[in-house]
């Protein structure tokens, strides 16, 4: 017996180990619960009883033996790969250039857009994107036969044509988020609603299922039209510069009177063209009626404008779904 073991220690101590592939077949040679220290003590019990404890002594020295080869085989693999450098580790060449990512050219527009709202002394204001008939529609302004309640145009969530008051849709625009401001807040109010909507449209190179929008509102006694265009231009030349070339034209929304839409001159191959970017108008009293804001006493105006479109404009990109895409060959030229 004294000899087996004798022959497993020369063994153990004769193992060549120099790689991880090494010290894991050390292991399970002869630490593991199969190897061949763990077979030497199943023997014990065919060791006369006079013997056992000399036996027994040499098998843990053995044992120890074999535990200290790979604790120290395993230490000195470690040091040897931490601190090891080949051709391909030379930590004197210099750093290859890495993309280390970069905003969203969405979201670097609508940082921008939120940024000129804050100058011109406008705070933000945020509400969900699932809304009720009431606030998405009616207190809008929206009369129950407008083409925008129809399914061709809205995604609805769940409806009923018993009770529309308890439809639910993927809101359509962000103005929902002002009447639930004007109903929890006291004029003054002058605030912008940045988030995503959803209107059930043909994808094309100008227009999106999902898209991205920032409203205003402005309500206090004696605001006027005037104050509205001065802001609107004013936007203008911040986001474009002071050379922009605009336009505003009288246009037609519920929830506004008079309205009117801003378009911004568009270069492209094709010679340019004029690309709407934002509705606009005084809103309408009905408005102010439906979420008991006194109708004689204050005006305001409210705005809406495309986040994706503005964002088209400002970056020189021509088609919408470019912005959706996540081709890495885009992203990475908004560094």
């Amino acid at each position: 017996m004294i000899e087996s073991i004798e022959s497993l220690k020369q063994e153990i101590t004769a193992f060549t180990i120099q790689t991880e592939e090494d010290l894991e077949e050390f292991r399970l040679q002869f630490l593991s619960r199969n190897g061949k220290v763990q077979d030497m003590f199943k023997m014990m019990g065919s060791v006369p009883n006079d013997q056992k404890a000399k036996v027994g002594k040499a098998m843990n020295e053995v044992k120890t033996i074999a535990q200290n080869r790979f604790d120290e085989a395993k230490e000195n693999l470690s040091e040897k790969k931490s601190v090891s450098f080949g051709a391909a580790d030379d930590i004197s060449l210099p750093v290859l250039p890495s993309y280390t990512g970069s905003l969203h050219p969405l979201t670097s527009a609508l940082k921008e857009m939120k940024q000129i709202f804050l100058r011109l002394g406008f705070n933000i204001a945020d509400g969900p994107e699932l809304e009720d008939d009431f606030h998405n529609f009616t207190a809008l302004n929206f009369p129950p036969d407008h083409p925008a309640r129809d399914m061709q145009d809205t995604f609805f969530v769940r409806r009923s044509e018993e009770r529309p008051q308890d439809n639910l849709v993927m809101r359509t625009h962000t103005s929902p988020v002002q009447i639930r401001l004007m109903k929890v807040k006291e004029p003054p109010i002058r605030s912008i609603m940045p988030g995503r909507v959803y209107r059930n449209e043909a994808v094309t190179a100008k227009s999106y299922f999902q898209f991205n929008q920032v409203e205003g509102l402005y309500v206090d006694e004696r605001v006027t039209l005037g104050e509205l265009i001065e802001t609107l231009v004013m936007f203008a030349k911040l986001m474009y510069g002071s050379d922009v070339k605009y336009r505003v034209r009288p246009s037609f929304f519920p929830f506004t009177e008079p309205s009117m839409e801003m378009d911004i001159w568009w270069d492209n191959e094709n010679g340019g063209q004029w690309l709407e970017i934002l509705g606009a108008g005084m809103v309408d009293p009905n408005v102010f009626d439906a979420v008991d804001v006194d109708s004689e006493k204050y005006t305001g105006f409210a705005f809406g404008m495309g986040v994706d479109r503005i964002a088209l404009l400002r970056y020189g990109i021509d088609d919408i779904r470019t912005l959706y895409e996540n081709d890495i060959r885009v992203l990475r030229q908004f560094t």
